[in-house]
């Protein structure tokens, strides 16, 4: 199957070490002592990691950019490629107002799903980050919270990518693989954006409310009472309407998806020909007499 964004060495080096850093953004409150200084200045640690993620970020698309080393020498992130990037993540923004704020129904994870299963991890993980950045300034949703979202939805675009059979499984099994997984990362998305925003958030009742310095067994059983008190009920009708999405336009999605790929031809290679010579004209002669 054609990638439009195919992954190098260099490109999952770099996703891995920003991923490193995100898993470090999202769970440093769990692990830092009540002696820290993070924990003294933790109001600050989001604008830090606002400033920092996006940095990555860039710098996972130059690596993608770069680093078409399986291919036959065409660019990594060709015309083509950012013109189905521009439309799929314009799409994905324009989908996620539709339910933002109606108990959590968002059909942009459906978009996003499919779009990793067919076209990759790579260029997955970019689409989810972008989508979110352009949602957020479609919305007015900019704030120390977005760099965290675009980490975590480019995570779930690029595990859709990573799923198995990709260039065989079809069909009924496929639309289920896809709505389990789509279920799942519904969830873990919700949880994992809980992560980021808990420590800060005052006034909680004790049972639920971060402890700064406690051990990590008891911080994250509050943890879990926290996002079953509060969180669950917008996780799971988001991953019920990503199942249901998923079933029943998945097939047509899909089909979609692949034939743009297909008539893209994102992975034929480029080649500069030197024009041909053309013969020179005969000189003319003088009529004969």
């Amino acid at each position: 199957m054609n990638r439009p964004v195919p992954l190098g060495r260099r490109s999952v080096a770099t996703l891995l070490l920003v991923s490193a850093v995100g898993v470090a953004a999202f769970g440093w409150p769990l692990l830092a002592s009540t002696e820290s200084a993070l924990v003294g200045h933790s109001t600050d640690a989001p604008w830090l990691f606002a400033l920092l993620l996006p940095l990555l970020l860039a710098v996972v698309i130059a690596q993608i950019s770069e680093g078409r080393e399986a291919g036959g020498g065409a660019p990594g992130l060709d015309a083509k490629s950012v013109a189905l990037l521009g439309v799929l993540a314009a799409a994905g923004a324009a989908l996620r107002p539709l339910g933002a704020g109606t108990a959590g129904l968002e059909p942009m994870f459906f978009l996003m799903v499919l779009s990793g299963r067919v076209l990759g991890p790579g260029f997955g993980f970019v689409l989810g980050s972008l989508s979110m950045f352009a949602s957020a300034l479609l919305t007015g949703g900019v704030g120390p919270w977005l760099p965290f979202q675009m980490l975590a939805m480019g995570w779930v675009c690029l595990g859709a990518g990573l799923l198995p059979g990709a260039a065989s499984l079809r069909g009924r099994r496929e639309l289920l693989l896809l709505a389990g997984y789509g279920a799942g990362s519904a969830v873990l998305y919700g949880t994992v954006m809980n992560l980021q925003g808990w420590p800060y958030i005052g006034g909680l009742a004790g049972s639920v409310s971060f402890v700064p310095g406690d051990p990590l067994p008891a911080n994250l059983v509050r943890f879990a009472a926290y996002c079953l008190t509060t969180s669950l009920g917008w996780d799971l009708p988001r991953a019920a309407l990503t199942v249901v999405l998923c079933l029943t336009l998945g097939t047509p999605v899909l089909r979609a998806l692949r034939r743009a790929t297909r008539r893209a031809a994102f992975d034929a290679p480029v080649a500069f020909k030197p024009p041909v010579a053309s013969e020179a004209p005969a000189a003319s002669r003088p009529p004969e007499g």
